[in-house]
């Protein structure tokens, strides 16, 4: 893996980018023309005006979906700029085809300011079936998100943060069927309160936890210090630390079954980890390096160890999510990607794997089993048709 980063690098230039657009149509001569272009393309037009709708029957509109970012918060890299992001975009944009078959658009935009992001998302909507948001900083991608989901009608979804808790919960769930633990008895911790740790929490709350604790880079959020916190980490310290706890994350670890990392390299250690709970879950995903390495984790008397990481077991990666994600909700027509079509998304995702399949090594399936996408989309549809056509 030493050179990899060489490899790619030539990968790319070889390449000179990672996709490219191909007709579905043949033009080979006036008739082919006169059907695809003028005068024949005037009848779809004048079909669409009669009913927006028909937008989906007409044209790619129905499978295409816009990856954009601003360039604020790319991989490990951070605010590297829009034109550094779009081999990232590009990449997001094949993994939707290899995925679900579903085409898609890479945007970035020359602009971090939230409001000239927002109208520009707004006035390139109607090209797509949906937009997927991708590697833009928090905490402006909630107010982002929140913004475009009221103000469109078609899916938006922003993947590091709900892609992410999608997967989370998906291995929480099986992590918790394999220990015989119940999740709402469970205390966890989750280390990060930015847009993946904020969604991860609503969805653990949401999967009946009681005793969820939040520690971001100013300690344990709690109900005592809200003056001194961002809109973000307020509305968190509201809906969780039930018993309004202080500290860091080595108090706070103390007695817990679940730790869940959004965050930096190397905060947890297996000394640590030896004060929570007996076979704890250790879910570490900062990227590339985890906050804790797998080895040290297991060391520590870590029962399940996840990271996000291709290179060890367990790997909770929001490829497993978005592409069966959208492909249902562009399938049924959904113009909002809801907190229902998530959890379906999640509980189908660790229903994938049999109680008597579970191990220690194996609570979320493969990047690349083949049942992963299609599993999501159709719970994600069965959701998706009850709430928007009655």
């Amino acid at each position: 893996m030493s050179n990899i980063y060489e490899k790619s690098l030539q990968f790319h230039e070889s390449k000179r980018g990672k996709i490219e657009i191909l007709s579905k149509v043949e033009i080979n001569n006036k008739f082919d023309l006169s059907l695809a272009y003028s005068p024949g393309v005037a009848e779809p037009c004048l079909k669409i005006v009669e009913d927006r709708k028909n937008s989906y029957k007409y044209t790619a509109r129905g499978n295409l979906v816009a990856v954009i970012s601003d360039g604020s918060a790319v991989l490990g890299l951070g605010n590297i700029g829009a034109e550094a992001a779009m081999p990232v975009m590009e990449g997001k944009s094949i993994l939707f085809k290899k995925f679900a078959g579903i085409d898609s658009v890479p945007i970035v935009l020359d602009t971090q300011d939230t409001e000239k992001i927002i109208e520009t998302i707004k006035n390139i909507a109607p090209s797509f079936g949906g937009i997927n948001l991708e590697d833009i900083s928090a905490p402006r991608c909630i107010e982002i998100e929140k913004r475009l989901k009221e103000e469109l009608d078609i899916p938006v979804f922003h993947d590091d943060q709900h892609g992410t808790a999608i997967v989370t919960c998906a291995g929480l769930i099986n992590s918790a069927k394999l220990l015989k633990k119940n999740i709402a008895d469970l205390k966890i911790i989750v280390n990060g309160a930015g847009a993946a740790g904020s969604s991860i929490s609503k969805m653990i709350l949401s999967l009946g936890v009681k005793d969820l604790i939040i520690v971001d880079r100013v300690g344990v959020l709690n109900k005592d210090e809200v003056d001194s916190y961002n809109f973000l980490q307020k509305e968190l310290a509201e809906i969780s630390n039930k018993n309004n706890i202080k500290g860091t994350l080595k108090e706070a670890i103390v007695g817990a079954d679940v730790f869940i990392g959004v965050s930096v390299p190397n905060v947890l250690t297996k000394e640590m980890i030896k004060t929570m709970n007996k076979n704890p879950i250790i879910f570490a995903m900062a990227n590339p390096t985890p906050e804790i390495m797998p080895e040290e984790a297991l060391e520590g008397g870590a029962a399940v160890v996840g990271t996000g990481r291709s290179d060890y077991p367990n790997q909770i990666n929001n490829v497993l999510v978005f592409p069966g994600l959208f492909k249902g909700a562009l399938r049924s027509q959904a113009k909002k990607i809801t907190e229902e079509m998530k959890m379906a998304a999640a509980i189908g995702l660790a229903n994938l794997i049999n109680e008597d399949e579970l191990r220690r090594d194996y609570i979320i399936p493969d990047v690349f089993d083949t049942r992963v996408c299609d599993a999501v989309a159709r719970e994600v549809e069965k959701v998706a048709l009850k709430e928007f056509h009655y």
